[in-house]
């Protein structure tokens, strides 16, 4: 080889090395880097900084600031393993260090936006723990809102089989924040909101902890997630988990002397958290921050950090706005029950044609043709009919195995009939299955089931989980019972079946990668009103910085008759709001899933007011959060998907105020039509909640309202497009619009 040509072959190679590196630094793949003990990255838009590092002990730790300020004071990491002394908490090293760019645009199938975008910046530290010579891997994913992190577990020889004692995750507080929490607990997350500073939930707690059917406290300073605060400087801090599989559900327990929060896992019936097998991850953990409490309920994070759709074929999955049978058992007007003659039921063998019905069941095949014809005639899609199905006579309290076959009707309800009736009307029945708890009971007639439901005209059903949790000792949010959830909603797919699930887990934005889970329970809802003492006036003004934040919330709203005035004496509860903030909460609470809750009576007396239910979408292409404060207000606009139209929704809690929502989000270019229900000049949802205006005009993109909303009040505003007509005919509203 002449010295030449070896001079050529060394610049080729080199200048092959230099334009590869120079192609993956361009793309933002993974690439990895030299690392130390302390390793940082920063959000796409730099405001946020993730440093990890390990202590001296070789125990992981994280830290977060925001805007230069810190929002997570270091923080420890580790998990606590059964039967190991070594677990997973310190002696590590750093073996590797990788850091990554990504940003895609994603279409759910359905959602407040027609595409999601998934920016983040990520960092992936490999530890080795020589002690042992087993490895895991943190990654964390750092977007421009917040943060999301979690323990992976690869395949190795040291560590294939484990039992998590306990999940020793940290986030020191820099401050006495304000929260606004509910009690720590295994099986409800049906509370009352309470807001304090940090240092009083320990004095509040027993207070919070307010009797429900299945509950399990752990500690006097124990919250559940999403927890949202607020600093006295006016920072927004909201912690939660994402894409929780396999694993058990995240409380969090206060250290209120030193202001940090550690993860305190759901017990399995053995006590300990978590049976894993490697490969296997945690959850993420989240921890979302702003200046701006609007940022935070726009935020996808927990959506992004979720799978991709599991899904070829969605085309079966469709948002639903639908009434029920279901308001009326709740207030007591009538029963889920045929009869009040048996103590016990045995599926099979009891024999329904030989005992006297009660008068009082709801789910009677005339009932609920009269809830059909009201349905149909208004646009609905659906009608929920609970108590169709035998054995509601001893279904509570008895931890009953055998409780439902979920395929037996009532001798008053005709199954093919009705659903016969309904399809006729252009609408079709939604199913039920109260499960009592007995989610074994479920599993074993799960497939039979749902195919009665495919066989009768059925594609979606609202499933139940009241009570204590069959098999015995497991927990609403214990790793076998999440693995329950996730197992029906997968069998439901089977059958292109929808799910709504009510007492289960609280939602950690499962419905991407399983958008048939179209609706959850998971927080106190308007059921609670019918009973004293209801919800807090604020509570609706909570929500969208709590619960909503792992996905929709089937509230059942629409409740007309506030005071519950087809109720005899005074041993009942009233609905903690205006007539106008129930309309409202269709656009504020977000759910694909929609329910005009009240009988058809009490909207027939409003029919006005009840024309904003009829018109309001339920899946979006886009939302803007125009207005929000957590506890205080909220005012939101949505445009209807594939359509012109915007919907917008405003609410107070405890206080009245006035809303300014200036209408540039629409179209400069077109008139609209704008429809405004809001409060009556006399509203108050404590001494005249049924007082609303309604006011109709023309309206442009320069337009700005003002409106009034009472205590615990709202307005609800639609805006279609105008015709030629319109603008002839209606007067067009001031530019600076006062109501």
């Amino acid at each position: 080889m002449t010295k030449n040509f070896k001079v050529l072959i060394e610049t080729m190679v080199c200048s092959f090395l230099l334009l590869s590196f120079s192609w993956i630094s361009l793309a933002g793949n993974v690439s990895p880097k030299s690392f130390t003990s302390e390793e940082s990255i920063k959000s796409p838009d730099g405001n946020l900084i993730l440093n990890f590092s390990l202590n001296a002990e070789g125990r992981p730790m994280y830290q977060l600031s925001y805007k230069g300020e810190n929002v997570i004071n270091p923080s420890k990491l580790g998990l606590e393993l059964v039967n190991d002394s070594a677990s997973l908490m310190n002696g590590f090293t750093i073996s590797k260090v990788d850091t990554s760019s990504f940003d895609e645009n994603w279409t759910p199938v359905w959602g407040e936006e027609k595409t999601i975008r998934n920016h983040y910046n990520e960092l992936a530290v490999s530890l080795t723990q020589n002690a042992t010579k087993r490895y895991i891997v943190l990654r964390f994913r750092l977007f421009n809102h917040g943060l999301g992190f979690r323990y992976e577990f690869p395949d190795q020889k040291n560590l294939s089989y484990f039992v998590i004692k306990e999940e020793h995750t940290q986030f020191a507080m820099t401050g006495n924040h304000t929260a606004f929490w509910i009690p720590g607990d295994y099986d409800t997350q049906e509370y009352n909101y309470t807001e304090s500073k940090l240092s009083e939930i320990r004095g509040l707690f027993k207070q919070a902890y307010t009797p429900n059917s299945s509950q399990t406290s752990f500690s006097p300073t124990g919250v559940q997630t999403a927890l949202q605060m607020k600093t006295d400087d006016g920072l927004y801090i909201n912690i939660h988990e994402a894409a929780l599989v396999n694993y058990s559900c995240m409380n969090l327990n206060l250290d209120d002397k030193n202001l940090v929060f550690e993860s305190w896992l759901t017990p399995d019936a053995d006590g300990t958290k978590g049976h894993m097998q490697t490969p296997c991850k945690s959850p993420w953990r989240t921890v979302m921050v702003s200046d701006d409490a609007r940022d935070l309920l726009t935020s996808k994070i927990t959506l992004n950090l979720n799978d991709p759709c599991a899904y070829k074929d969605v085309s079966w999955i469709k948002p639903v706005k639908f009434m029920g049978v279901w308001w009326e058992m709740i207030t007591g007007k009538s029963s889920w029950a045929y009869t009040d003659d048996l103590n016990s039921v045995e599926l099979g063998k009891t024999d329904y044609t030989k005992v006297k019905p009660s008068g009082r069941h709801g789910a009677n095949n005339e009932n609920v043709k009269r809830y059909i014809d009201f349905a149909s005639e208004n646009g609905f899609d659906q009608l929920l009919v609970e108590g169709w199905n035998q054995g509601w006579e001893d279904w509570f309290g008895h931890q009953k195995d055998y409780v439902f076959d979920f395929v037996t009707p009532y001798p008053d309800f005709d199954v093919k009939m009705l659903q016969s009736y309904a399809k006729s009307k252009g609408m079709r029945l939604m199913m039920h299955h109260e499960t009592s708890a007995s989610s074994r009971n479920y599993e074993r007639h799960m497939d039979k089931a749902y195919q009665f439901m495919v066989d009768n005209g059925y594609n979606s059903v609202k499933s139940g989980y009241v009570g204590d949790i069959l098999p015995y000792g497991e927990h609403h949010y214990s790793q076998w019972m999440i693995n329950h959830y996730i197992y029906a909603i997968k069998e439901a797919a089977k059958y292109h079946i929808c799910i709504d699930a009510h007492e289960a887990v609280r939602p950690t934005g499962l419905c991407r990668t399983y958008p048939n889970l179209i609706g959850n329970e998971s927080a106190r809802g308007t059921e609670y009103e019918a009973w004293k003492p209801g919800n807090k006036p604020y509570h609706t003004t909570i929500l969208p910085f709590t619960r909503l934040m792992g996905g929709p919330m089937d509230y059942t709203p629409g409740i007309f008759d506030i005071k519950l005035s087809f109720l005899k004496g005074d041993d009942h509860g009233v609905v903690h709001t205006t007539l106008a903030k129930q309309l409202a909460l269709y656009v504020t609470l977000y759910s694909p899933l929609q329910m005009a809750a009240d009988f058809p009576e009490n909207y027939e007396k409003h029919m006005d007011a009840f024309q904003f239910i009829k018109d309001v979408a339920v899946d979006w292409d886009e939302s803007k959060y125009l207005e929000a404060e957590p506890g205080r207000y909220i005012t939101v606009a949505r445009k209807a998907k594939a359509s012109s139209d915007w919907f917008v929704g405003g609410i107070t809690g405890d206080d009245a105020r006035e809303a300014h929502i200036a209408l540039d989000f629409l179209d400069p270019d077109k008139k609209y039509v704008a429809t405004l229900y809001a409060d009556g000049e006399d509203a108050d949802y404590d001494t005249n909640p049924t007082s609303y205006r309604i006011k109709k005009g023309i309206v442009t993109s320069k337009t700005i309202m003002s409106v009034w909303m009472a205590r615990s009040g709202g307005f609800a505003l639609s805006l279609k497009e105008a015709s030629a007509s319109d603008v002839k005919n209606l007067k067009r509203f001031r530019k600076n619009f006062r109501f």
